[in-house]
């Protein structure tokens, strides 16, 4: 995969092992003739470390050969997040740190999660792009303030907090971008 094609959510190998993509920058030439810059900051999904890659436009990095596993979170101990294969009914758990970025935007009822397996283990989860979740707390809606830009937080049913605009209510289903950690919509 030539590495200006390769974006963020990809998986590829690098010094031999599976990263996942997690940010692209391009960082382009000031002198004429001069190679645009393509770095990258990945995620090993084997040894569980971060990576930075600076490749040219025209290097190339080969895809990562594993598995993706339609998933779903049963539950959460101190150590681990358990999930369960929905074809095969296997489980897998990953730690807690493997899982960090991810887990503000897990329910029970989440659709669209996959894991990723690398030689019979899974080293990953991808969740879908947007997820549905419900506010729990925040200010109330102030009557009037609706065609302003402003926003305020609240919480959502994962402890995450996000900007909301104000005239939305404690009770009301949001969707989020897992990606960025912003609100796109109502549910």
């Amino acid at each position: 995969m030539l590495a200006k094609d390769i974006k963020p959510g990809a998986v590829v190998v690098y010094n031999d092992a599976p990263v996942m993509i997690s940010s692209v920058s391009v960082q382009s030439p000031s002198a004429r003739g001069a190679a645009t810059l393509y770095k990258f900051r990945a995620r090993n999904l084997v040894a569980k470390t971060k990576v930075d890659i600076t490749l040219k436009g025209t290097d190339t990095l080969p895809e990562a050969d594993f598995q993706r596993r339609s998933v779903k979170f049963m539950y959460a101990d101190a150590a681990q997040v358990h999930f369960l294969d929905e074809t095969d009914y296997n489980q897998y758990s990953l730690d807690n740190e493997i899982v960090e970025d991810e887990r503000p935007y897990m329910t029970e009822n989440l659709e669209g999660m996959v894991a990723m397996i690398y030689n019979d283990e899974c080293v990953g989860i991808m969740l879908p792009t947007t997820v549905a979740l419900k506010v729990i707390e925040c200010d109330p809606a102030v009557k009037g303030d609706s065609a302003t830009k402003r926003t305020k937080p609240a919480k959502l049913e994962t402890g995450l907090i996000v900007h909301v605009p104000e005239y939305l209510t404690q009770g009301e289903t949001i969707k989020v971008d897992t990606r960025t950690g912003e609100f796109l919509s109502r549910a």
